[in-house]
């Protein structure tokens, strides 16, 4: 089975992260931002080029806080997740149909890619331990 490595960034702002419905291709739903890594690219410089191109917004990934291994039926997703913070500018995407910034109490709202679901408990522990340092 044919192997895809890619970076999502989780864009935290606010107490609150960004996430965007994907509307067309063979999967389709909610999925943390982000893209496959280029040849000789690292994930975290993959996800700053990613989310440059896809969203406009310069990050600056903080840290690596998963690594999601997932069998879909036609390929395996190797995708390293980065928390990341906003450097400049509003994320806005043109490739999705739909974007939110959702709380802790609203990831579960969305009906995420599996991949992507998979990272969801890491998110809500990072968000909620956010809240009650504030």
């Amino acid at each position: 089975m044919k192997t895809v490595t890619c970076a999502a960034a989780v864009i935290r702002r606010s107490g609150k992260i960004y996430a965007a419905c994907r509307g067309h291709g063979s999967h389709i739903g909610w999925e943390l931002p982000g893209g496959k890594l280029e040849p000789h690219e690292t994930s975290r410089q993959a996800i700053i080029r990613e989310i440059r191109e896809e969203l406009g917004v310069e990050i600056e990934p903080v840290e690596m806080i998963h690594t999601i291994e997932h069998d879909y039926d036609d390929f395996h997703l190797s995708m390293d997740v980065w928390l990341c913070s906003l450097v400049n500018g509003m994320p806005h995407s043109n490739e999705h149909t739909e974007e939110r910034w959702l709380t802790a109490d609203e990831l579960y709202d969305v009906d995420w890619l599996a991949a992507d679901l998979a990272a969801v408990p890491a998110i809500r522990r990072i968000l909620v331990k956010t809240e009650r340092s504030q």
